[in-house]
């Protein structure tokens, strides 16, 4: 009865996308262990799930399966977890003045709900105003898969992504909308297939009406090639 009392609860604090904190939950010994020592214990801890579950682990197609996972979830889907992988967003002068907002729409997200593992999948939409500093576009598009390498949720995600921006070019100006797919929702639970996430974190002058509209259009316009 406890266990299902306790599945129950941390069943409501999953659904209800309940989030902590603007960071990342990290213990203090988060890098004790190399890269290498991680693998290895999640291997087996993939292993003892898999056979737990009554698989059958000398078959060819699921006997690499431990590895693979372990392998992936340190240095791919959570690679974001390490400081080390932080991307270098150098920053050059505005020398040509530009003066107006600058967008990168439909930036790829590929996350992961902290709350069941599942994959988040989406676009973010990113946007700043130039403080005398600009960045490379594609420092943009970095930031944003750094931060969704980690468990996460999406208002963190959105929030963080924000932060990192402002603290690189020095500005408030930033904004961020994400629009993505939870499969903890489309695969599972309700199993919503078309209903997606919504969120949106907005500093300095994008809080105020205009210039948020301003961005807002932006992002619906259809793009070009």
């Amino acid at each position: 009865m406890k266990i299902e009392n306790d599945i129950e609860d941390f069943e409501a604090l999953g659904n209800d996308h309940i989030g902590t904190s603007a960071n990342t939950p990290m213990r203090e010994d988060a890098f004790k262990l190399s890269n290498d020592e991680k693998i290895d214990i999640i291997k087996d801890d993939v292993r003892h799930i898999m056979e737990t579950l009554g698989l059958d682990l000398t078959d060819d197609s699921l006997k690499g399966t431990p590895m693979r996972v372990a392998k992936m979830f340190v240095k791919e889907i959570f690679g974001g977890l390490n400081p080390d992988k932080k991307p270098n967003a150098s920053t050059f002068d505005n020398k040509y003045k530009y003066g107006e907002m600058l967008v990168e729409k439909n930036i790829t997200v590929y996350s992961t709900c902290e709350h069941h593992l599942l994959p988040i999948v989406g676009k973010a939409h990113v946007a700043y105003i130039s403080n005398g500093t600009v960045v490379g576009l594609s420092k943009m598009n970095r930031i944003v898969d750094y931060f969704a390498k980690r468990p996460q949720v999406q208002e963190r995600l959105t929030i963080q992504i924000v932060k990192e921006l402002q603290k690189v070019l020095n500005t408030e100006d930033v904004a961020c909308v994400i629009d993505a797919k939870h499969l903890c929702v489309n695969s599972r639970g309700i199993r919503d297939v078309d209903c997606s996430t919504v969120t949106s974190e907005f500093g300095g002058k994008f809080k105020e009406k205009e210039t948020r509209r301003e961005f807002l259009d932006y992002i619906k316009l259809d793009t070009q090639f």
